[in-house]
């Protein structure tokens, strides 16, 4: 058994841990950071790299979102810090942030909520910038074509595919900006961009390295096992190893679903979580995630961000008849589907397209007006009619339901309001929308065969459920008070943002505040 000693260990290599991990280094201790995995980065590699991360102006917005399971004293943490945070990782990294101009808080209508939104993205990052660790970084949920360093602003006018100019005008500057010199962008610019500041910082990252145990002395947690390592932390240990969506058994347990439809880490099974627990740590949200409708596809999961916004597209379930606002934000939507709001739940769940929509939009990264894989129907993922009553039939629907279904959404289209769900009246629902679309950017008749049917399961970016912990992100007991020398931050911990989704970020942006602050504890230890 070997043994090393460090002021702080940081488990986990996400956004969460290399933030704690950066500013314990700043704060003249030292720290290292462990990841089971062989490359760094976590799920935060493999996500869009948005931070909603505001000031005290979104006190209001985000009591409302949050709700009453989220203590007041946390909700201010977050919005008092956020700024502090973006100034801090600017300072001591080469990421640089940019608004993501019009992309609204998921709920804009809210009390305090704003159209123009408040999400910032990490600007494209040179590699040069990274240095060697480029190669032990953790590969993108879905890398985009041909090397174009793609941010969030430009996939909502990617996503119009051939019916609007800018989507064009954005292919050609993409395709120009490569010959620059390669760029990171979302997650892979952020995850890249803090490991390139720890490294100026002199921090190992120890990857490869998964933590087998928490190790205490009379209470209070001193380090940790990783085999037959034993990292020794004089003032604590940060969690931020992700949460359990790949953990099948805790999934069953607490979701009543499996794994297939997580975006999320591949070494995310809850180890942080439950060694917590062990230590008599309480946990609250269990039973949530970061839910969003996914294409069940041969390759894995695709989560549907744009897709069902856009006009030319419905969704059904098993009766054959609507049920949602199909363009609602994507926690929402699953919550509707699981019948944890309104009816339910409403499974099998379809998307319903006609041919305009093909020849016009991107689908699940396809371009327009391209054959969709032959693996997609003989999975029976897709389905394809020339009538309603033949895809109906086809997807175990009743005939009339659907048509009759399709009929009053054509007239919705046709007056451009959705009479039954509200489709197009948010400010969000618009965003993903198309421009071109009059009088209502979200609804279009579905009219031209072929149609096509699209199974949609509830998917996930992650688990949102984890150990409680407090403004200072110490872990708690249950009855609230701290484990000595015990932090988490990340998917680790229960979100501050309760059941709901402030907006584009409203996980990465807590997972850097909260790491922050565990280190700002630890060092006034």
């Amino acid at each position: 058994m070997t043994e090393e000693e460090y002021d702080v260990v940081v488990v986990g290599s996400g956004a969460a841990g290399m933030t704690a991990a950066l500013t314990a280094a700043h704060l003249d201790l030292r720290a290292v950071v462990v990841e089971s995995a062989a490359k760094f980065g976590g799920s935060t590699a493999r996500s869009g790299g948005g931070l909603w991360m505001p000031g005290p102006e979104a006190a209001t917005y985000l009591k409302h979102v949050a709700g009453d399971e989220v203590s007041p004293a946390r909700r201010d943490a977050l919005l008092e810090h956020g700024p502090t945070v973006l100034n801090f990782v600017r300072k001591h990294t080469p990421l640089r942030f940019m608004r993501v101009p019009g992309y609204p808080d998921y709920h804009p209508e809210a009390p305090g909520g704003l159209a123009e939104g408040r999400t910032v993205e990490p600007r494209p990052l040179p590699v040069r910038r990274t240095g060697k660790d480029l190669e032990d970084l953790a590969e993108p949920y879905q890398a985009a074509p041909n090397g174009m360093a793609v941010t969030a602003l430009d996939y909502r006018w990617l996503s119009l595919g051939l019916r609007h100019p800018r989507a064009a005008l954005t292919v050609a500057r993409l395709t120009a900006g490569r010959l620059t010199g390669r760029k990171l962008t979302m997650g892979q610019a952020l995850a890249a961009g803090l490991r390139a500041g720890l490294r100026a910082a002199g921090v190992p990252v120890l990857l490869g390295t998964p933590m087998t145990a928490l190790v205490t002395d009379g209470g209070r947690v001193t380090g940790i096992r990783c085999g037959d390592r034993t990292l020794t932390a004089r003032r604590g240990v940060v969690l931020t190893a992700g949460g359990f969506e790949h953990n099948e058994r805790l999934r069953r347990q607490h979701h009543g679903l499996g794994t297939t439809g997580t975006v999320g880490a591949p070494t995310n099974v809850g180890t942080a979580i439950e060694a917590g627990q062990a230590l008599g740590a309480a946990v609250d949200l269990m039973d949530e995630a970061w839910w969003g409708p996914a294409l069940p596809l041969t390759g894995g999961p695709y989560f549907c961000l744009a897709e069902r916004n856009l006009p030319g597209s419905l969704i059904v379930d098993g009766t054959g008849r609507r049920f949602v606002d199909e363009a609602a934000p994507y926690v929402d939507f699953v919550h509707t589907v699981l019948g944890r709001t309104g009816t339910g739940p409403h499974l099998p769940t379809w998307l319903v397209v006609d041919r305009t929509y093909r020849d016009r939009y991107l689908f699940a990264g396809r371009a327009p007006r391209t054959p969709l894989p032959r693996r997609w129907f003989d999975a029976g993922v897709a389905h394809r009619a020339d009538t309603l009553d033949d895809l109906a039939a086809r997807i175990g629907v009743p005939a009339e339901a659907l048509r009759g279904t399709v009929e009053r959404f054509n007239g919705f289209a046709t007056t451009g309001r959705d009479e039954d769900f509200g489709r197009g009246d948010s400010a969000y629902d618009r965003y993903y929308g198309d421009p071109r679309q009059r009088p209502n950017p979200c609804l279009g008749p579905l009219l031209r065969p072929p149609f096509h049917a699209f199974a949609l399961i509830p998917g996930d970016l992650g688990t949102k459920g984890g150990l409680r912990t407090d403004e200072r992100a110490r872990v708690l007991r249950e009855d609230d008070t701290p484990i000595p020398g015990l932090y988490a931050a990340g998917n680790t911990s229960a979100s501050v943002m309760g059941r709901g989704y402030a907006g584009a970020g409203a996980t990465l942006g807590p997972a850097l505040v909260f790491g922050y602050l565990a280190a700002l504890d630890l060092a006034a230890d």
